[in-house]
């Protein structure tokens, strides 16, 4: 399967906005389980690190496709019974899709 953020080339395009990519990161994370704020308390997600997932969600071109998929991701959580939906792996064209798994494995949890 060829990644989206290959579909187009390695043309350049322009970056996203930076307030949308800084949420859009923090529900992916939320909706795959992997708690940001814990991992920087820990010390395994530097500031540099955090800028350069935002960075990377703001060059990727799968975000139309991201957007609908965090908002089934919303609906099946309203959805839940108990509230307490497990968390979904990461899709494989998010590209954070590493840096998340690679938190989610330090913090003892699978992506």
């Amino acid at each position: 399967m060829i990644s989206a953020s290959l579909l187009n080339g390695p043309r350049p395009h322009p970056l996203g906005g930076e307030r949308a990519h800084y949420w859009r990161v923090q529900r992916m994370a939320r909706a795959t389980g992997v708690d940001l704020a814990q991992a920087q308390r820990l010390g395994m997600l530097a500031q540099p690190d955090w800028a350069g997932m935002v960075l990377r969600c703001r060059g990727c071109l799968w975000t139309e496709e991201c957007d609908h998929w965090l908002t089934l991701r919303a609906e099946v959580s309203e959805e839940s019974l108990d509230g307490q939906d497990a968390p979904r792996a990461c899709p494989e064209d998010c590209a954070n899709r590493p840096g998340l798994a690679a938190l989610q494995d330090r913090l003892g949890h699978e992506v």
